[in-house]
């Protein structure tokens, strides 16, 4: 078998893997659905999000143990990860593909040669780390609120970007019309941004086969830093060549192996193995008799531009405050997520608790909570079909850097040794009286009040009775024990037949109203036979009066899980709305003393 025909196969088999995993992402009894599926698993061999949360936290979360690993290999064959194992690698070198058919072999060539933009990508990956290092800081004046770092890694690392694009995305329009893989149609605020930016990495290929790779991808640059002491290496076995420059027409990295072959930009693809006419590129332990290029084209000045945005861009994103007294209200986290400045310094963005979150609420954050939190999840209780269901804890045990950290259902409902401690709050609702129904427009309801999930109830409720407009001071007779009769106000029939509506008596102040089961035009008929029991006139003025029930949030037992905002009838701007006070994960959060 032919070593372009093996890697065609890897290939194949982990993009196979890696959609098979954004597929079984989700909670449900089908097969398909999450069964145990290590569905982090490419997440945590990405060396980038291990090194990037490590510099950031000064920790490393266990399972990204296994970028120890693909960078143990690396050291032994190059960037193989690059060339026969990333999925969006994979996507890249067919999208490459496409775009080379028709062109001749001259063509194919010049569009592989290699380009000092190539650089740009060892640039980038400067910047993220130095901005993620600059938590280091933190230690030389741990009060000073500004020196922190900021983990921006997941904005372009390719495998939670490609994570990302895939579950929020493409998943996302594959989901209900053409497969059923969620229980309903999922949506995503904002998805329509990173479908772009996936699109664009993709069709990018047209222009520079690997576009991405070649000029942008830092993964791609930490793996280029790596493999210039890899022991296996592609080479010429001899000086001499007759520079047909054909092993360069289906070169993946355009690293130059019909002359200097550039180590640290090849990726492995074998092309020029098979497309060399007289054998002289081989897959050896020994350098290439041609020689080599070992390091990147950087210059000192380019290194010392990204090290300066990169430490200067965390201090820069701390002066808006919006990880402290200027933070977003409506930026509500995930139950399990930590204080905020830690979790900027551990979510990478991959989008895995927006996938399997059953209800579809959590979503990418957009920039109206700052750039520093873009495509972070938080939660929109507008979308989906509930809230955040409060015996739920699939987020935490799915995020591959805690940064929604693993906890109980115990924990999540404060039962058993957490009673103590309460439940996980993610916030608090509170109720806009200018929009609410009873409150601002006279309207019966008490929806938010029937979907509160806790037990007792966050929401209860006031009664008060209101005249209806246009019929206060009705005049009447009784026709009836449980009866009466207007004298000049006709009415729609079986209007006040909804059980909201009751009468109340001018001349029998002390009486309780009496509630309407039913009119017609003239009539109105009262639970009864209320005349026996009570002393009722026989005639003179009534109103036509409505019970309603206004909410009240009981901020001790509100958890801010949403239910109510969903369900709210005020659908475009809800009249109950969850921000983020009184979360749990922060003390400054606090409202209640």
């Amino acid at each position: 078998m032919k070593i372009t025909t093996s890697r065609r196969i890897s290939q194949i088999f982990f993009l196979t893997l890696f959609l098979w995993f954004c597929v079984a992402t989700s909670l449900g009894d089908d097969w398909r659905q999450l069964r145990g599926w290590p569905v982090n698993w490419i997440i945590q061999l990405d060396p980038l999000a291990g090194l990037g949360t490590l510099l950031a936290t000064g920790a490393l979360y266990a399972g990204l143990l296994w970028g120890v690993a693909t960078v143990v290999l690396t050291f032994f064959f190059g960037r193989f990860f690059c060339g026969w194992l990333c999925p969006f690698g994979a996507m890249h070198q067919f999208f490459g593909f496409l775009g080379r058919l028709g062109k001749k072999n001259k063509e194919k060539v010049r569009l592989n040669r290699p380009s000092r933009f190539q650089s740009l990508k060892y640039y980038l990956l400067i910047f993220f780390l130095a901005a993620a290092a600059m938590d280091l800081a933190s230690f030389v004046s741990p009060d000073n609120a500004i020196l922190r770092g900021s983990l921006q890694i997941g904005l372009l690392d390719p495998i939670p970007l490609v994570y990302r694009s895939v579950n929020l995305a493409v998943l996302a329009v594959i989901d209900g019309p053409l497969a059923p893989l969620s229980a309903s149609q999922r949506y995503y605020d904002g998805a329509w941004a990173i479908g772009a930016v996936f699109l664009a990495a993709l069709f990018l290929n047209f222009v520079r086969p690997r576009f991405y790779c070649r000029f942008v991808c830092p993964l791609g640059a930490l793996f280029g830093i790596f493999s210039r002491y890899a022991i296996f290496r592609v080479g010429k076995s001899k000086a001499e060549c007759l520079e047909c420059t054909m092993c360069e027409k289906n070169c993946e990295g355009a690293c130059s192996p019909a002359s200097q072959i550039n180590v640290s930009e090849c990726v492995l693809c074998m092309n020029c193995l098979k497309d060399c006419r007289h054998g002289l590129t081989t897959y050896r332990v020994v350098p290439s008799e041609a020689g080599e290029v070992s390091a990147p084209d950087l210059t000192r000045r380019g290194i010392v531009l990204s090290l300066a945005a990169g430490v200067l861009t965390p201090p820069m994103f701390a002066l808006s405050g919006e990880t402290s007294t200027n933070r977003h209200a409506n930026l509500v986290r995930p139950p399990g997520a930590v204080a905020e400045e830690e979790f900027l310094k551990r979510c990478i963005k991959c989008g895995q608790c927006m996938r399997i979150c059953p209800t579809n609420v959590i979503h990418p954050a957009g920039l109206e909570a700052g750039f520093e939190s873009l495509w972070t999840p938080a939660l929109n209780f507008r979308i989906g079909t509930s809230g955040c269901q409060h015996n739920c804890i699939a987020c935490g045990n799915i995020c591959p850097t805690a940064a929604i950290r693993p906890i109980s259902l115990d924990e999540r409902m404060g039962r058993g040794t957490f009673e103590d401690k309460g439940p996980i709050k993610i916030g608090m609702a509170f109720v806009d009286r200018g929009r609410c129904l009873p409150w601002a427009m006279g309207r019966p309801c008490i929806v938010c009040q029937e979907n509160c999930p806790v037990s007792p109830k966050a929401i209860f409720t006031t009664k008060e009775y209101e005249p209806v407009r246009g019929l206060s001071a009705a005049r009447f007779e009784m026709s009836g024990p449980d009866e009466i009769e207007l004298a000049d106000t006709p009415l729609e029939p079986e209007r006040f037949a909804t059980g909201d509506f009751y009468l109340r008596f001018r001349d029998a102040p002390d009486a309780h109203p009496l509630s309407i089961i039913g009119n017609d035009v003239t009539r109105i008929r009262f639970a009864g036979p209320a005349s026996q029991d009570l002393d009722l006139p026989d005639q003179g003025l009534a109103d036509i009066v409505i019970l309603l029930q206004r909410p009240h949030v009981d901020p001790e037992r509100c958890i801010g899980c949403g239910v109510c905002q969903h369900e709210c009838p005020v659908k475009k701007r809800r009249a109950i709305r969850v921000t983020a006070e009184n979360e749990s994960r922060s003390k400054d959060s606090a409202i209640l003393l």
